[in-house]
């Protein structure tokens, strides 16, 4: 049976208001914005933006920041919520990349990365002398880098005193019947001069005096040094030759001062060669020199390689990778580096809560142990079970500072007042005397990179080059030209256009932007020279990760200095591969080494 197009209509609007009906029945006719989680002001929804929750207007529209549109504000305010939390909505974790982990105990594990030399061994090294006067009249090894095989004619002396020795042995022979006692002496002369039974009685039985002698290789190994030439005259015992024997040979590891507790005799290293690629090698520490050098602050920490197929030479590049046990008899509290934010003393995590008003998280301060590469311990503040939030703590920081609950910069007892606006354009004088005492910044770490705007990679590369006078100044301790640079730093910071990046990409570049303003207004409004230092660290590794981030290549080197901020470590960026530590100046300039190329990063 057919249903007309008018029944059809009358059908759909009964059922939508029976519909209605029914829920007012239910409900008790209470007003939608009741039960709602949108803030509504003055009967009009508030509308804002993901990555600039400042803005406020009552219609939805653009971002007049950075263009993106804007969505309603969440409503915090639930009953049974902790007023010390901050509500976030599936939708603003998904946009601020919010990730979330549970604490876990486990065996703590430190990977320690050292960079070495290879070494002859000492113990096979050896000084090939003449045991016997004269001049050289040959010579059979001409340049170093020479191999020769033990027993084998190095040189060739004529030497007068052997020919007197001969004359006596001959004279010694002839009445050795009746003088044996003088025999055998003249035979001993020539044996102390090196010379074999065997080159003795072939003397005899010439009967002939030869005027030039051989010169055997005591040892086999490579010529490491040539010290004589034709026509020289030598001493007994002076030396002709170095010889080094490869068939073992020293690595040599740089071991900074800071990580002299990791490493112990005995533990197990896994290293390659530059010059080798694709091979690994791996060894044990035999030996910890106990002797730290002055000027690098470094100590020696040697391994013994056997080296039959004379593969490693010396002077090659290693770089090793040592993994060391903390707590081998109970298991730590870890959280992954990107989970924890530091404050100078203070150092927080964002713990979440789940209610049935929805997800919630918490500040909460915690004890740090030891860094673990890309994890810390947690001595203090957190429980087995918990979850924390590892990504966007960042923004969930923001969110609670604009919403007046505690956050990194405010914490809950006194702290000092919350901040209520964001300043796209750094920060206030206010906030920039608190956060240039900050020794880190929560750094906007982020493995996926995008395929960018040319135009918005040369404006990084601008910011890449206004970087490195900052950087030099501090080199040069000069806090004043660091600041007045750092000002034509946040010029070029400000030139960058957000627009030339969209969606994921936009989103993850007002991060670093975060970071990169903040702590360069740092170091412009700092006349402390180690507190301006202290800024340079952030300020380095978020404009590493955003270049990485955005395949921008410059050219340049980053350099690590573990020594910096009392042993915790900091990393900076230059267009010299020369060590030239902007953290210690001149007090230990040199102090430090070349992690990678950072175009190398890029790919």
């Amino acid at each position: 049976m057919t249903i007309s197009t008018r029944t059809l209509i009358i059908v759909i609007v009964a059922t939508l208001t029976g519909g209605l009906l029914l829920g007012w029945a239910f409900f008790g006719g209470s007003s939608e914005a009741e039960h709602s989680h949108t803030e509504v002001i003055n009967g009009e929804t508030v509308w804002t933006c993901s990555m600039h929750p400042q803005i406020r207007q009552n219609e939805p529209g653009d971002c007049p920041i950075c263009g993106m549109d804007l969505i309603p504000l969440e409503d915090d305010n639930g009953e049974g919520i902790d007023p010390m939390a901050i509500t976030m909505s599936p939708t603003a974790m998904q946009l601020a990349n919010v990730v979330t982990s549970v604490v876990g105990s486990e065996s703590a594990m430190k990977t320690i990365r050292l960079n070495g030399k290879v070494q002859e061994d000492e113990r096979l090294i050896f000084s090939q002398t003449t045991h016997f006067p004269g001049r050289i009249e040959k010579l059979a090894v001409n340049f170093t880098g020479e191999y020769v095989s033990k027993g084998s004619v190095i040189a060739n002396l004529y030497s007068p005193q052997l020919v007197t020795a001969q004359e006596e042995l001959f004279e010694a022979y002839k009445i050795k019947e009746s003088q044996p006692n003088l025999y055998r002496a003249a035979r001993e002369k020539l044996k102390n001069w090196k010379l074999s039974e065997t080159q003795i009685d072939q003397i005899i039985t010439t009967g002939k005096t030869q005027d030039q002698f051989p010169v055997l290789a005591d040892q086999s190994g490579y010529v490491t040094t040539k010290k004589v030439n034709l026509g020289d005259y030598v001493n007994r015992g002076q030396i002709l030759y170095e010889i080094a024997n490869l068939s073992s040979v020293w690595v040599q590891f740089d071991v900074y001062e800071s990580d002299l507790s990791w490493i112990n005799k005995g533990d197990s290293i896994q290293f390659t060669i530059s010059s080798l690629p694709g091979q690994t090698f791996k060894g044990k520490i035999d030996y910890i020199d106990p002797v730290i050098n002055p000027k690098t602050r470094v100590t020696k920490a040697r391994v013994v390689v056997k080296n039959n197929d004379q593969m490693l030479k010396p002077e090659m590049f290693a770089s090793g990778e040592l993994k060391a046990q903390l707590g081998k008899t109970s298991n730590q509290l870890t959280v992954p580096k990107s989970a924890a934010m530091w404050t100078g003393k203070r150092s927080v995590v964002y713990v979440k809560l789940s209610t049935d008003q929805g997800l919630h998280f918490k500040m909460r301060e915690v004890t740090l142990g030891p860094s673990l590469g890309d994890a810390y311990i947690i001595e203090k503040g957190l429980e087995l079970g918990e979850e924390i939030a590892v990504n966007g703590t960042f923004s969930i920081d923001a969110a609670a500072q604009l919403a007046g609950k505690p956050s990194m910069m405010s914490p809950p007892a006194g702290g000092g007042a919350a901040m209520t606006g964001h300043n796209h354009g750094g920060m206030s004088q206010e906030s920039s005397q608190s956060n240039h005492q900050m020794s880190d910044l929560q750094v906007n770490e982020f493995e996926q990179t995008f395929e960018s705007d040319p135009e918005f990679k040369e404006q990084l590369q601008a910011v890449f080059s206004a970087y490195l006078p900052v950087k030099d100044a501090l080199i040069e301790s000069d806090v004043k030209t660091a600041s007045k640079k750092a000002n034509d730093l946040q010029k070029a910071i400000e030139k960058v256009d957000m627009k030339l990046v969209k969606d994921e990409a936009h989103m993850e570049w007002m991060k670093d932007l975060s970071i990169l303003q903040k702590s360069t207004e740092a170091i412009l409004n700092e006349t402390n020279l180690e507190k301006a230092r202290m800024m340079l660290s952030p300020l380095s590794d978020q404009l590493f990760h955003s270049l990485k981030k955005y395949r921008v290549e410059v050219g340049g080197y980053r350099q690590y200095c573990p020594m910096a901020f009392d042993n915790t470590g900091a990393f900076w960026l230059s267009d010299s591969d020369k060590i030239l530590n902007p953290y210690f100046g001149d007090a230990m300039l040199t102090c430090g080494n070349v992690e990678e190329h950072l175009n190398e990063s890029m790919k």
